[in-house]
């Protein structure tokens, strides 16, 4: 496993931790969300990542140290899922810890015990490898504080397992920004957490977007900044909401991992995920990811395109409309020809005058060529 190839673009896919937390998660239900992906058409957008998060550990391990799923939710294991997934033309991820005690343990009171990676990381490494796992979302739990961890050398510890085993598998960092990772974990690691997690409610993904505007520029093709899981078609947000999600995590390059019900999604959220300027943009890398220009009001977020220009953010975090010039505060390189992703809105060259972004909502403005 080659760190420099893997992840070349941001890892899309789905995550069950949003969807299944509690002890909920089975492979039943994994394997119907993976059908969905299929049958959405999410996998043919480049979906392709199907993650079962904490919760699918028996209680212990085995006498020889090896974990196990659960044997009730995961009957035939762990194994007999991933080989579901990649029948679908899916690529399986699966959850540990670099410390003693998983989230779930933790927060969740999942009655386990020992099933974290510390001291057993080259036969877990070694056991998801035999498993046929593609990613890995190693997640810090207060491992500093329950074992005494530095989470440096415990996130390189799994990274230098992993390797030796042989297996292309992405290797996602979760220490929410603690440590500042973006300053290490491109040696070793595709991704890594930023923030802390994000919710299904505005008063959490506000927070979140503004804390990526000083560290944007650390993301590289196979070194993803990750502001966390998408909330789109959970909780509370609204449209507006959902799309400044989007808008935002597109302009930032950032892996796109949904946590929604896939079997149950509305139309309205769908049509959001499978957005191809939405996707263009979030994939496509032109030698930088976004960043703030300016913030009057509505914050102006550009990234480079591969095929010429700049992709605009237009961002309204207030509680009313705001009405932007957006000539009086970018360069005259980003003056368009542009059109908004989520409205089809076309803006001819210089026609950013008076552009209106209502509250707590955005436009996702790709370069597109003069008619």
């Amino acid at each position: 496993m080659d760190v420099d190839i893997l992840a070349q673009r941001p890892p899309m896919g789905w995550n069950s931790w949003n969807c299944f937390r509690g002890g909920s998660v089975s492979a039943t239900g994994v394997v119907e969300v993976a059908q969905a992906i299929v049958d959405t058409g999410l996998r043919d957008a480049g979906y392709e990542y199907v993650v079962v998060d904490d919760h699918w550990q028996a209680s212990r391990r085995t006498a020889t140290g090896a974990l196990v799923a659960d044997s009730t939710r995961f009957p035939d294991g762990i194994a007999a899922v991933a080989d579901a997934v990649h029948a679908l033309g899916l690529k399986f991820g699966i959850y540990s810890v670099p410390g003693s005690v998983t989230c779930g343990m933790y927060y969740d009171g999942y009655p386990a015990d020992g099933i974290g990676s510390l001291g057993h990381e080259a036969l877990d490494a070694e056991t998801f490898a035999n498993w046929g796992v593609d990613y890995l979302k190693y997640d810090w739990c207060r491992a500093h504080l329950n074992d005494g961890l530095r989470a440096q050398t415990a996130f390189r510890r799994m990274a230098d397992e992993l390797r030796r085993t042989g297996r292309d598998i992405v290797y996602s960092l979760s220490e929410y920004g603690l440590f500042q990772p973006w300053l290490w974990a491109p040696e070793f690691a595709q991704m890594w957490r930023t923030t802390d997690d994000l919710h299904e409610h505005w008063w959490s993904l506000a927070p979140i977007i503004s804390q990526m505007q000083t560290i944007s520029h650390y993301s590289r093709p196979g070194a993803w900044n990750d502001p966390d899981m998408l909330q789109v078609g959970n909780g509370t947000l609204t449209a507006a909401e959902m799309r400044t999600h989007l808008s935002v995590w597109a302009i930032l390059n950032a892996p796109l991992m949904a946590g929604h019900d896939v079997r149950t999604m509305t139309d309205e959220v769908r049509a959001l995920l499978l957005n191809p300027s939405f996707l263009r943009i979030d994939q496509d890398w032109g030698g930088a990811a976004g960043r703030v220009l300016a913030r009057h009001g509505v914050d102006i977020w550009a990234k480079p395109m591969s095929t010429g220009g700049s992709a605009l953010a237009l961002v309204n975090m207030r509680e009313e409309p705001i009405t932007v010039d957006v000539r009086e505060h970018v360069t005259d390189d980003l003056l368009g020809p542009y059109a908004d992703a989520w409205t089809g809105q076309r803006f001819a060259e210089g026609d950013l005058a008076a552009v209106t972004v209502d509250a707590h909502d955005s436009l996702l403005l790709e370069p597109r060529n003069p008619q």
